[in-house]
């Protein structure tokens, strides 16, 4: 396809593959990584228009206590107090997913800055920085959430900054492998040559290289971390109730399982949905990111 400019030269028409590099490979992905893509992107357009979408708010009486599914106006029901329950659910993905933003940006950006540091310096700087990612990989990273959870103070925010603390030596491993693979490379040398200062050299030609690797790894925690947020706060180590989180929710509605199910079922169900089409878009952002490595 082709289009006239203004002074009547042709040009070829720009297309959407080549605006976005990538197009080509998420055409070409499997059907099940095309829908896990489609499904999560719905899911979290859904959380982060719940204010809008929830028929209730998440801490007011909608109803009668015990409700069942698609009864009086609620699609999930109503829990032991009257919460609308799918309100709720819509609230406790947002809280989730903005959960999982944080800790997968700290770990990127901390764990990404150290094992940048110690693969571009090496020498002692490498062996005293991987030794400390050592340490904290030694640690039981649960058992030390949930410590420090405790030693804190139930709190959704202090859930966060517990995941926080052992989730970035992953990403500091994975980043300074990805940089001592990429130093030995003949641009580097090239640019060494040409009087490029190490700084320049890290951030401009090796940090590139390495990006890929750090953003299949991101995108595969993301179903990880879901599951590991729900489960702390399942435990208790969250916002008192009646703050809308998704595990919270599971565990006080865990005693009605065989009378009313509906209240601990439907957020299992949202974790679960969660979890699962982000497994299956982390797969496609692997497929698509490992090509350009």
């Amino acid at each position: 396809m082709t289009t006239l400019d203004v002074a009547g030269v042709v040009k070829p028409r720009r297309r959407l593959a080549d605006s976005f590099p990538g197009y080509r490979k998420l055409v070409g992905l499997p059907n099940a990584d095309k829908v896990g893509v489609g499904v999560l992107l719905l899911l979290v357009l859904v959380a982060l228009l719940a204010p809008v979408i929830a028929p209730y708010p998440p801490i007011k009486l909608a109803g009668l206590p015990f409700r069942p599914p698609l009864q009086g106006g609620h699609l999930m029901g109503t829990d032991e107090v009257g919460y609308d329950i799918f309100s709720r659910v819509l609230y406790g993905m947002r809280t989730t997913l903005v959960g999982v933003v944080v800790v997968v940006s700290s770990g990127v950006i901390i764990g990404g800055l150290v094992g940048l540091v110690a693969g571009a310096v090496g020498g002692w700087v490498d062996t005293l920085l991987m030794r400390t990612t050592d340490l904290f990989l030694a640690l039981p990273g649960p058992l030390l959430a949930i410590a420090f959870v405790a030693a804190l103070g139930p709190s959704y925010d202090h859930i966060l900054l517990a995941v926080a603390v052992v989730w970035w030596p992953f990403y500091a491993r994975i980043m300074r492998g990805e940089i001592r693979s990429w130093r030995v490379r003949p641009h580097l040398d090239a640019a060494r040559l040409a009087g490029t200062g190490p700084v320049r050299r890290a951030v401009r030609h090796l940090l590139p290289g390495a990006m890929p690797a750090i953003l299949v790894t991101a995108s595969l925690d993301v179903g990880n971390l879901i599951v590991t947020l729900a489960g702390l706060s399942f435990l208790g180590l969250g916002e008192p109730a009646p703050a809308p989180e998704l595990g919270a929710m599971s565990a006080r509605g865990l005693q009605y399982l065989l009378q009313e199910w509906w209240v601990p079922v439907m957020p299992g169900i949202a974790i679960f949905l969660l979890a699962l089409f982000a497994n299956l878009a982390g797969d496609a952002v692997g497929k698509i990111a490992g090509d350009h490595r």
